[in-house]
C-alpha cells in the first residue's frame, strides 16, 4: 500500500519552504523556552540551498548544544552582575567573592560592559587587559581579572547563554616569575629580637618557625593548642572584616569601616577549606615556653579588662579579647621589620622563610608537605616555590662534592 505524502512536517522537525516574500525561510527546534513552548528559530536565505546549509549547522549546533538558550540577550555588565550576585556569592568564600566583586564593579563592567555576552570575542579581552596595564594596572591585577572572566564565561556556557567561552581562547596576561628571597637565619633572629618587644609578640615566632598562614595564625584559638602535649591544630581562618554604616538617618560621611556605629557583616572566621589544611604541627620546646609566656600575658589583660573582656578565645587578640584585623597585622609586621633594620618584605615571605628553614634542616618531604598545609596532588610544585635554595644550601652542596672529587686517595681507608 502506497504510504500517503506529508503535507507538513512532524512536530519537532525542522522546515524549510518559499515564502510569499520570495525568499526561503527555514525553522529549526532547538529546546523548550521557559515557558514551556517550543523554542522554534528562523532564518531566511535568497535560495534554498543556502537556507538549507544555515539550517543544518543549527540542527548540528542543537546537537552539540552549542546554541545559545531562549530568552533575553545579556550584555557584559548585566550578565556578570548577575552572577556574581546570585550565583557566585553563593557558592564561593567571602574573600573569593570580594576579588571576583572587585574585579567586575572596577574593571570588566566599565571596560567590557557594552559588548553583548554572545558577541564576546577573545580579541575583545586581549585588547581590555592590554589597556588595564597601560592604565597602570599590574600584570598580575590582570591576570586576576582574566580568571573571573574565565570562570562567570564558563558558567554563562553551561547555562548555554553563549557557545563558547572567550576566555578559554584569549591569551591571559603574561605573569613574571617572582623571585623571592626567604629571610636568612640572622635576620629572623633580629626580627624575633624586635619581636619580643612588642604585646602579642608570640604571633611573629609563629609565622616565622611554623609558616602559618596570616589567616590560620590570627584564627588560632585555645582550644586548638595543647602546650603540653607539645602540638597545635590548625583548623580555623580569620576573614578579612567588613562593615556596614550603623549612623542610620544621621550619616557620618565616612567610609563604612571608618562609621562610628559600624555593623560587622561577615563572621569572624571560618574553618579551614582543604583536608591538607586542617594539619596537627608539632611545637618546638622553645616555642612552648614563649606560648605560655603569652598566654600568662593574655590572662593578666583579661583580668584587667574586667567586665569588657570579650573572651572568644582567641590566641592573639585585642587588648579586650577581640579577633585581630588582618590589615592592622600586615602593618605591624611592616613596622618590624623596620625596626629591626631587615629589608622589606612581604608578610608571606615569612611562609617562604620556614619552608626553607625546614629544606636547609633536612627534613622529609612527606613531613614539609604535612607542616606547611600542601595537598598532596600539588606538593611537589608547593615546595618548588616555597622551598628556596640559599647560599649556605649551596656552600654545603659544593663542599660535599669537593670532598668526593678532591679527597686524597687513601684517606677514606685511613678514616675506617
Amino acid at each position: 500500500m502506497t504510504e500517503k505524502k506529508r503535507t507538513r512536517q512532524p512536530n519537532g522537525a525542522s522546515s524549510i519552504y518559499l515564502g510569499k516574500d520570495g525568499k526561503w525561510h527555514g525553522r529549526v527546534t532547538v529546546g523548550i523556552r521557559d515557558d514551556g513552548r517550543p523554542d522554534r528559530r528562523h532564518v531566511e536565505r535568497k535560495t534554498r540551498a543556502e537556507v538549507t546549509k544555515v539550517v543544518r549547522q543549527m540542527e548540528r549546533d542543537r546537537d552539540a548544544k552549542k546554541l545559545r538558550k531562549a530568552g533575553p540577550s545579556w550584555t557584559v555588565q548585566t550578565w556578570f552582575e548577575h552572577w556574581v550576585e546570585n550565583i557566585a556569592k553563593l557558592y564561593v568564600s567571602e574573600n573569593t567573592y570580594d576579588g571576583y566583586e572587585v574585579d567586575v564593579r572596577v574593571h570588566i563592567v566599565p571596560g567590557l560592559g557594552a559588548h553583548k555576552l554572545d558577541r564576546l570575542e577573545p580579541e575583545h579581552l586581549e585588547r581590555f587587559y592590554r589597556k588595564m596595564q597601560q592604565a597602570g594596572s599590574s600584570a598580575g591585577t590582570a591576570h586576576h581579572v582574566h580568571r573571573t572572566v574565565r570562570v562567570a564565561l564558563g558558567e554563562a556556557v553551561r547555562r548555554r547563554h553563549v557557545a563558547t567561552n572567550a576566555a578559554e581562547i584569549a591569551k591571559a596576561p603574561r605573569l613574571e616569575e617572582e623571585d623571592i628571597e626567604p629571610f636568612t637565619i640572622e635576620e629572623v633572629q633580629s626580627v624575633l629580637v624586635e619581636a619580643s618587644k612588642l604585646r602579642n609578640s608570640a604571633r611573629w615566632v609563629v609565622a616565622l618557625a611554623l609558616g602559618l598562614r596570616q589567616g590560620e595564625a590570627l584564627g588560632l584559638h585555645w582550644e586548638d593548642v595543647d602546650l603540653g602535649a607539645g602540638y597545635v591544630r590548625i583548623r580555623k581562618n580569620r576573614l578579612r572584616p567588613k562593615y556596614a554604616h550603623g549612623c542610620g538617618a544621621d550619616p557620618c560621611g565616612r567610609k563604612a569601616g571608618y562609621c562610628p556605629k559600624r555593623e560587622q557583616t561577615r563572621r569572624e572566621h571560618k574553618s579551614t577549606k582543604s583536608r591538607a589544611g586542617r594539619r596537627t604541627i608539632g611545637l618546638p620546646d622553645p616555642l612552648i615556653k614563649i606560648l605560655r609566656q603569652h598566654q600568662e600575658a593574655q590572662e593578666r589583660e583579661r583580668i584587667a579588662a574586667g567586665v569588657d573582656w570579650e573572651g572568644k578565645g582567641y590566641v592573639f587578640a585585642s587588648p579586650v579579647g577581640g579577633p585581630l584585623s588582618p590589615n592592622t597585622d600586615f602593618h605591624v609586621w611592616k613596622r618590624l621589620l623596620r625596626d629591626a633594620d631587615v629589608r622589606d618584605g612581604r608578610l608571606h615571605d615569612a611562609r617562604h622563610t620556614a619552608a626553607t628553614v625546614l629544606l636547609i634542616l633536612g627534613v622529609p618531604d612527606v613531613v614539609i608537605d604535612s607542616i606547611m598545609g600542601w595537598e598532596p596532588g600539588g606538593a611537589a610544585r608547593m615546595r618548588a616555590r616555597y622551598m628556596h635554595v640559599t647560599g649556605a644550601i649551596l656552600r654545603k652542596v659544593a663542599q660535599q662534592v669537593g670532598d668526593a672529587l678532591w679527597m686524597p686517595s687513601g684517606t677514606e681507608e685511613e678514616a675506617d
